[in-house]
């Protein structure tokens, strides 16, 4: 498992500043996939968990420059979660694990944009079920019928129905690619600063 402590947070610590819904900035970047920017963005505005395990630690951007805007710094903010989504990735297959496939549940999947970059820089289909945006709320409503019911977890835990199946965007994943290893490597210069 991976948890991660600023993932949606950090897009709306984004939103707080620049006084713009989620949906405005991510509207703002369209409907295709750009390839990562010059900014990159450390999302670690809580302290971050896996793989770091780092309380302490806390967010930073790199790269911005005078011509830097507004979504630059939200396209960098999306894809340095996605970075750190990656990175519990990578911890799990560093234990043999082989990830062919995820769901993409939460808030998060009201952003196509934000889906479709997550799926690239992950580099495996992301599955969005119907009622995506409820998914953990409807998993913990489950869990207590099977507790207040004594009902077999078999009978109320199916698979869920899968509305659209998201793929990665393979023109862009060396580019993404190049940029995650970016991102690994300033997790430890940023430490040496904070």
């Amino acid at each position: 498992m991976g948890v991660m402590l600023s993932a949606a947070n950090s897009l709306n610590w984004l939103t707080k500043i620049s006084e713009k819904t989620s949906a405005q900035l991510t509207q703002a970047l369209g409907d295709d996939l750009k390839p990562p920017g010059r900014e990159l963005f450390l999302p670690y505005v809580s302290g971050e968990r896996t793989p770091h395990n780092d309380a302490d630690i806390r967010g930073a951007f790199t790269g911005l420059g005078t011509e830097t805007d507004l979504a630059d710094m939200t396209l960098a903010v999306l894809a340095g979660v996605a970075f750190g989504f990656r990175d519990s990735a990578e911890a799990m297959k560093a234990t043999g694990l082989q990830v062919d496939k995820l769901f993409a549940i939460g808030g998060g999947t009201a952003s196509r944009y934000w889906v479709k970059l997550l799926a690239t820089i992950l580099e495996v289909p992301l599955s969005l079920p119907e009622g995506a945006e409820f998914g953990a709320a409807l998993g913990a409503a489950r869990l207590a019928m099977v507790a207040t019911t004594g009902d077999a977890p078999k009978d109320m835990m199916g698979p869920p129905i899968v509305r659209e199946v998201i793929e990665p965007n393979t023109k862009l994943s060396a580019d993404y690619e190049i940029a995650y290893l970016r991102f690994k490597s300033a997790y430890p210069a940023i430490q040496t600063v904070q």
